[in-house]
């Protein structure tokens, strides 16, 4: 039976989304430094009060959205099981979901702000890193131990952590890299699966059960 305590908290739960979704709204368009509570307000349809009664500031604000952002990304890519006997198949699988999220309009707006502020702001960029590329890193390195528990990958002296790193890197550096420094011209799709191509290959030959 629904309480008039639980329709409180459900209508206060609500409202909080209604901010959040603005302020994420109000922060890709205009950036941090360029957004302000009253711009976020506007957006919600709702009273500063309300707005302050949730988050306290514009940075606690921004960093729910970063939350939001990267726990959304997370479960994408945790959905992504190890397939015994299928390395190549699971790796093109992940590397296809993570492109996906870094080349994102939304990834790649976050990426430019977090970079922009982090000298000002560290507290942002530690957020968006922790939440972010480590929890990439350690959800990639899981699957990655899972495989070579399996005697699928030969990791030699090299961690999980490790080669989690080294195949993230190898796949976001060129394009996103593209797309960041050239956005009116960003790689074609054509290009950008055929770098996933190679870097997939590129880390099979140093890792793969069949390297020589």
């Amino acid at each position: 039976m629904t309480t008039i305590s639980n329709t409180r908290n459900t209508t206060k739960q609500s409202k909080a989304d209604v901010v959040l979704q603005a302020a994420r709204t109000v922060f890709l368009s205009d950036g941090f430094s360029g957004a302000t509570t009253d711009m976020i307000q506007k957006t919600a349809g709702v009273s500063k009060s309300t707005v302050y009664s949730h988050y306290k500031n514009k940075e606690a604000l921004f960093i729910a959205v970063i939350e939001f952002e990267c726990k959304n990304y997370a479960q994408q890519i945790r959905a992504i099981k190890f397939n015994p006997g299928k390395l190549k198949e699971t790796l093109i699988t992940l590397a296809n979901e993570f492109l996906n999220i870094v080349l994102s309009p939304t990834a790649l707006s976050l990426h430019r702000i977090i970079i922009a502020e982090a000298t000002r702001f560290s507290s942002l960029a530690d957020t968006f890193f922790i939440e972010g590329p480590k929890m990439m890193i350690s959800i990639i390195s899981e699957l990655l131990d899972d495989a070579n528990k399996k005697q699928e990958i030969h990791l030699g002296d090299v961690t999980a952590d490790e080669a989690a790193k080294i195949f993230i890197h190898l796949l976001r550096s060129e394009p996103q890299l593209s797309n960041l420094m050239a956005p009116n011209n960003p790689p074609t799709q054509e290009s950008i699966d055929r770098w996933l191509t190679i870097s997939v290959n590129t880390f099979l030959l140093a890792f793969g059960k069949d390297k020589t």
